[in-house]
């Protein structure tokens, strides 16, 4: 993505939300949709800008796409994505959400899932993910799912068992990597795959990117706002809520370099990092160097910072036996060495295509499901994580396995929730 985070990702592209209804009476996960009646109802979670750049892309695939349910924690961003969608001269007439199917609260995602439709977009921190994807597929729904998957290994896990049982369900599982998605990327890491580089020795990725929007100081808190609204309403500031920015949005490059090892996993990783700014109440680092170590010797370097006024980038360069590939940025991908070769097909809108594969595949019965590569690449990401905020070389397997649950359980809006203290590289332990 783009290393100024004001424009790099979604939720900047449409600041609204959307819905959906099911068919009543039978479940689409077997259904093949030809002639007739085949309209898809879509239900949306999570209204903030990701959300509602998710559900745009969802009714921009054709006319048969109705948005009929919302769910929200806070009913002013809902509202207001609601009536930016309704507003949208491309398909605003079929965001038909009453204000009966708007729902607020903690709760508001299984209202949504209960509300009768056939696809649910789930687009809240990623912290809810791994409870509203296993909601989700439990209810039969097809599922479109911003990245990450999880904000730690406890959540990992339970999204491989619920990636499982969509496959089991026959339900389609799309993931928010949208790079995979982007036709350039897919063209140049299918020629890395055959060869053009020779193996892989080294991977290295950057994501320095401007900072994102700071913690306010407690003094602004109003009276009456609890624990939990105060760090939902700042949910990138915290770890329990957002991953950190390594997990939440580096995690773009994280997956390219599993995408670049094509499914084979790290063995190990060390990382340095911390908060060269402070950041209020906030538990978030700044900045992350990741080192993975692959089998027989590979590396892969992962640089992430967010900082303003530093050198930005977002670029991928993958050292091979037998020459170098290279995606600069947003230009296109590039080989050079036994073979010279430069991607020179159509632009695309790789949102869009997230959205058009996954209601395509619905509709002709062959769901797609990102499911493991979608959580391993998660786990990457909190596991370079972990190791900057233990100091810790950590294993994949450890990583795998860790204990650690940032995400609490049985969440009530008027709980009592302390703010976990910074991170101290070689004083937090590893759980």
């Amino acid at each position: 993505m783009k290393p100024d985070n004001d424009t790099m990702t979604r939720r900047h592209f449409l600041k609204t939300t959307s819905t959906a209804t099911a068919l009543a009476g039978f479940s689409i996960a077997t259904q093949v949709y030809g002639a007739g009646d085949n309209t898809l109802r879509i239900g949306l979670v999570g209204c903030g800008g990701r959300g509602s750049g998710a559900a745009s892309q969802a009714l921009s695939t054709g006319e048969n796409v109705v948005l009929t349910a919302m769910g929200d924690v806070f009913e002013d961003r809902l509202m207001r994505s609601r009536k930016n969608l309704q507003g949208s001269e491309a398909f605003g007439k079929r965001v038909k959400v009453p204000n009966n199917k708007c729902f607020v609260g903690l709760d508001a995602y299984q209202k949504v899932i209960d509300s009768g439709v056939d696809v649910v977009l789930l687009g809240t921190p990623p912290g809810f993910r791994p409870q509203h994807l296993r909601a989700a597929v439990e209810a039969g729904k097809h599922i479109f799912t911003e990245k990450p998957m999880a904000t730690d290994a406890p959540g990992v896990r339970s999204v491989l068992k619920s990636a499982a049982m969509a496959k089991e369900k026959n339900l389609a599982l799309v993931a928010g990597f949208c790079w995979r998605y982007h036709t350039a990327r897919r063209a140049f890491y299918k020629k890395v795959h055959e060869g053009a580089i020779g193996d892989i020795r080294a991977v290295y990725a950057t994501y320095l990117a401007g900072q994102v929007k700071p913690m306010p100081p407690a003094s602004r808190r109003a009276p009456g706002v609890t624990d939990v609204e105060w760090q939902l309403r700042n949910w990138y500031n915290f770890t329990w809520l957002s991953g950190d920015g390594l997990v939440e949005q580096a995690c773009h490059s994280v997956d390219k370099i599993a995408w670049a090892m094509n499914g084979v996993l790290p063995l190990k990783a060390v990382a340095t990092g911390g908060r060269q700014f402070p950041n209020n109440e906030g538990n978030i680092f700044d900045h992350i160097d990741v080192f993975y170590e692959y089998p027989g010797g590979v590396r892969a370097f992962m640089a992430q910072r967010q900082i303003a006024g530093c050198y930005g980038e977002n670029s991928d360069y993958l050292m091979g036996a037998d020459g170098f590939g290279t995606i600069d940025g947003w230009s296109e991908p590039t080989i050079t060495g036994k073979e010279t070769w430069r991607y020179r097909g159509p632009k695309c809108n790789m949102y869009q295509i997230e959205h058009d594969e996954l209601f395509a595949s619905i509709r002709n019965g062959k769901p797609i499901n990102d499911g493991v590569w979608m959580a391993h690449s998660t786990l990457m990401a909190i596991m370079g994580r972990t190791a900057a905020y233990t100091g810790k070389e950590i294993t994949w397997d450890q990583a795998m396995n860790s204990e650690q649950k940032l995400v609490p359980d049985n969440l009530t809006w008027d709980m009592k929730l302390p703010i976990r203290p910074m991170a101290m590289p070689g004083k937090t332990k590893f759980v």
